[in-house]
C-alpha cells in the first residue's frame, strides 16, 4: 500500500516541478528537499517525497553525506524564536498548558523529519542505516552529536519491548536468515554450514534472536545457549564438533555463551535484558528441571587495560612480583608451555579480580563493556577462568579468561537496583576473596 502511495505521490511531485521551472534546482538539494517534506504535504506526495530523500541519500558518498549531517545540525535544531516565546511564556505564566508548549518547541526539526522520512518504504532499514554511517563521521566529528541522541530519542521508542518479537532459530528457519547468523556471529565466529548447524540443530543447544516488524527478517540481537550438566569453565568443550550431546532433559544448567547484537546503527538501545529474561522463562518452560542459568562471557577490554597497569610502576593493582610473572605474557605461545602458565595462573587472576570488583570507568560504572551489560542486567560476578578461549583473538583482547555471570531469578532485580543505584558490583566469594582488601564497591553476594 505504500509503495502505492509513493508512487502516485512521485507522479504528482514530478508535475508539479514541470510547473515549478527554477525551483527544481532548489529542490534538487537534498536539504531544501527535506525542508519541503517539513513544509507539509499530503500523504501520497509526503510518502514520495520521503523516498526519494533517503533514495538520494543513498548515492552521496563520503563528503556529501558529512555535508548533509552538517545541514541537519544547523538548520534542523529547534525553532528558536518559537522557543523563546514558549520560555516567556512559562517564565510569565507558569501552567501545564506552558510547560506543555515549551516541551514541544524544544523539539528539534530534525525529530519530525526522521519521523516522516519514516513513512517511506524501508525507511526504518534506512534510518538505521543512517545513523550507522553517522557514527561513523563522529568518529572525527563531535559536532554531529546532537544529531545520534535525536537519533537514539526515536529509535528507543520504535524499538522498545512491545515492538520485539522473540523467535527460535533452528535447521528449517529459512537459509537468508541462517547466513546472517553466521555472518552477524560477534563472539565465536561461525566456520561452516556444519559449524551452525552443530550450534542450532543439536538437541542440547538452543537459538533465540529478537526481530521488529519493520526490519524484516532482519535479528536485532540473538543469543546461543547450551544445556549441560554443569557450569562450563572453558568454551571449547561447548563449540568442540566432536562433544557428546547431553540429553535435554539431563541438563541442570542453561549456558549464554554468545550474544551478538547484529544493527551497528542501533547501538545504544537496549534488547539484552528483555532477550535473556524471555530466552530463560522459554526455557524453563521448555525443561522445567533447569536450575542454573549463566554466561560463558569474554573479556573483551582486560588485556587492554593490564598491559597499561603493566606499565605503570605505581600500579596499584600489580605489586613489583606480579608484575614480574606477568612479563611472561609477552612471550608468543607463553599459554602452551604448562609450566609457565600455571605461574602466570593466579597473579592473573588476581589481577582480573581487581579489574572487575575496583576499577571503574568516567561514570562510575566497570571498565569493562560486558561487564556493564550483565551486571546492569541483575547477574551476578560468579567466576573468573583461566585459559578459558585460547583462539587468537580471545588471547590478545584478554589472555584467553572468561567469566561466568550468574542470573538466579531470586536475586536479579535485587542486584540490578544495587548496580542501577550505587553502580554496587554483586559478586562471589570466590572472585572477592581474590582482592587482597575489602572494597566498598563490591557488594558480597548471598552464598
Amino acid at each position: 500500500m505504500l509503495q502505492s502511495i509513493a508512487e502516485r505521490g512521485r507522479a504528482l511531485i514530478d508535475r508539479t516541478r514541470d510547473r515549478r521551472g527554477v525551483a527544481e534546482q532548489r529542490s534538487a538539494n537534498l536539504a531544501q528537499l527535506c525542508e519541503d517534506l517539513l513544509s507539509g504535504r499530503g500523504e501520497a506526495s509526503g510518502v514520495a517525497l520521503a523516498r526519494e530523500i533517503l533514495s538520494r541519500y543513498g548515492e552521496l558518498k563520503t563528503g556529501p553525506r558529512i555535508a548533509f549531517f552538517e545541514a541537519l545540525a544547523s538548520r534542523f535544531g529547534p525553532d528558536r524564536n518559537r522557543l523563546s516565546a514558549a520560555a516567556n511564556a512559562w517564565l510569565t505564566a507558569p501552567s501545564d498548558a506552558a510547560a506543555s508548549k515549551v516541551h514541544r518547541a524544544s523539539e528539534p526539526r530534525r525529530l519530525e523529519l526522521f519521523r516522516r522520512l519514516n513513512l517511506a518504504p524501508g525507511g526504518t532499514a534506512a534510518l538505521v542505516r543512517m545513523r550507522e554511517q553517522l557514527m561513523d563521521a563522529m568518529d572525527h566529528r563531535d559536532d554531529l552529536a546532537v544529531i545520534d541522541e535525536d537519533f537514539l530519542h526515536l529509535f528507543s521508542s520504535w524499538f522498545n519491548r512491545g515492538f520485539l518479537v522473540l523467535r527460535s532459530i533452528d535447521w528449517s528457519t529459512p537459509a537468508n536468515l541462517l547466513e546472517k547468523i553466521i555472518r552477524y556471529e560477534a563472539v565465536h565466529t561461525i566456520r561452516d554450514w556444519n559449524d551452525l548447524r552443530a550450534r542450532i540443530d543439536s538437541p542440547d543447544r538452543r537459538c533465540y534472536a529478537f526481530f521488529h516488524p519493520a526490519l524484516v527478517d532482519e535479528p536485532l540481537i540473538f543469543v546461543e545457549v547450551a544445556l549441560t550438566r554443569g557450569i562450563p569453565a572453558a568454551i571449547d568443550p561447548i563449540l568442540s564438533a566432536k562433544r557428546e550431546p547431553v540429553e535435554p532433559e539431563r541438563a541442570t544448567t542453561a549456558v549464554f555463551y554468545s550474544i551478538s547484537n547484529c544493527q551497528r546503527g542501533l547501538a545504544g538501545v537496549s534488547f539484552g535484558h528483555f532477550l535473556i529474561k524471555q530466552v530463560v522463562e522459554e526455557v524453563s518452560r521448555e525443561i522445567p528441571r533447569l536450575a542454573t542459568f549463566i554466561t560463558l562471557s569474554p573479556a573483551p577490554n582486560f588485556a587492554g587495560w593490564l598491559e597499561r597497569e603493566r606499565a605503570t610502576a605505581g600500579s596499584v593493582a600489580l605489586n613489583a612480583e606480579n608484575r614480574a610473572a606477568l612479563a611472561v605474557l609477552d612471550r608468543p605461545d607463553w599459554w602452551r608451555d604448562e609450566a609457565t602458565a600455571e605461574m602466570v595462573r593466579e597473579p592473573l587472576l588476581r589481577a582480573a579480580a581487581w579489574y572487575y570488583l575496583r576499577v571503574r570507568g568516567a561514570r562510575g560504572t566497570p571498565l569493562d563493556s560486558v561487564a556493564r551489560f550483565h551486571l546492569g542486567n541483575g547477574a551476578r560476578l560468579e567466576r573468573l577462568n583461566f585459559l578459558a578461549d585460547t583462539s587468537e583473538r580471545a588471547l590478545q583482547q584478554s589472555h584467553g579468561l572468561m567469566v561466568n555471570y550468574l542470573y538466579d531469578l531470586e536475586h536479579i532485580e535485587q542486584n540490578h537496583e544495587a548496580y542501577a543505584q550505587q553502580h554496587a558490583i554483586v559478586a562471589s566469594g570466590a572472585v572477592t576473596r581474590l582482592v587482597r582488601a575489602p572494597t566498598r564497591d563490591v557488594a558480597p553476594a548471598a552464598e
